[in-house]
């Protein structure tokens, strides 16, 4: 696919994620007292240079220019993310960033959406030990909330670059280890599986209903339906699943979106929707890789 479509939607599909008014999450009508729309309106549209490149090296792939091992994934993924903090101060956007890059590459070397996500799943087997490094230097510029200080391999471990190279560490076995703790990892594991469930979601809804009403019904469904790790680290299991559980008490008419809201905004926005955020930003970039036009 053409790679200044891939880099436009990519673009724009963040973008449109953080100003629908989904419930728990900054917005339009909504900050955070330590992150506002403009961290993200900043750092979204900053990482597009990376972006571009991202999908420039997919089109080498596809024409044989460049090999899957020479992607650096990893590489691109800790560049997006100093474009995004060199224009703002946090890391709001570096769960998207870690999700958008590998499947812009994908895209922009297939044919059309669909053949992505085993596309995906190709880059992510074929990446080396490098890119795991590279991929540790960005979490650690990133510092995310709950990271296990017990892991195998730790971020912050004096030694961990080398243990990575040493053990032939690649970004699919990173994931394997990971996915349990982050959603993140698990879609890259498995080909983006809930990331095109949410855009086929939001096309189908979008047959009969406008972009905003689409996406939230949608983003309900995926709380229903899902936990959100970065909820479950940061508050823990019982209150991910609270959340998990009370999504389903909007769907069926139990409790009302606003009070849905105010529950996921209360105790300084711990319960707030982190990963599965990312994944309607995702979506929302395949949706307008699709074809969807706002009318």
């Amino acid at each position: 696919m053409d790679p200044w479509d891939v880099t436009r939607a990519f673009t724009l599909g963040p973008l449109l994620e953080v100003t629908i008014p989904k419930p728990g999450n900054v917005n339009r009508y909504e900050d955070f007292d330590d992150l506002s729309i403009y961290n993200f309106l900043f750092g979204d549209v900053f990482m597009s240079k990376v972006l571009y490149e991202t999908a420039e090296r997919g089109r080498l792939i596809s024409e044989g220019k460049l090999c899957y091992e020479e992607a650096g994934i990893g590489n691109l993924i800790r560049r997006a993310f100093e474009e995004s903090i060199s224009a703002q101060n946090s890391n709001a956007n570096f769960g998207i960033i870690a999700l958008a890059i590998p499947l812009a590459m994908a895209c922009s070397i297939s044919d059309d959406v669909m053949e992505a996500p085993s596309v995906s799943k190709t880059l992510i087997e074929r990446t080396t030990p490098e890119d795991s490094v590279e991929f540790y230097k960005a979490v650690r510029l990133a510092n995310p909330s709950g990271l296990r200080k017990e892991a195998k391999y730790d971020v912050y471990g004096e030694n961990v670059f080398e243990e990575l190279r040493r053990d032939k560490i690649n970004l699919k076995k990173i994931a394997e280890i990971e996915c349990g703790e982050e959603l993140i990892f698990c879609e890259w594991l498995r080909g983006y599986e809930l990331s095109y469930k949410t855009f086929l979601r939001v096309r189908d809804l979008a047959k009969v209903n406008n972009l905003e009403e689409s996406v939230i019904i949608a983003f309900l469904e995926l709380l229903s339906e899902n936990v959100d790790t970065l909820i479950a680290r940061k508050a823990g299991i019982e209150e991910a699943l609270r959340v998990k559980d009370m999504a389903k008490r909007v769907l069926d008419g139990s409790i009302s979106l606003e009070e849905y809201d105010t529950f996921l905004r209360e105790e300084s926005h711990r319960r707030n929707p982190g990963s599965l955020a990312d994944v309607m930003a995702v979506a929302l970039s395949i949706l307008i890789l699709d074809g969807y036009e706002l009318h």
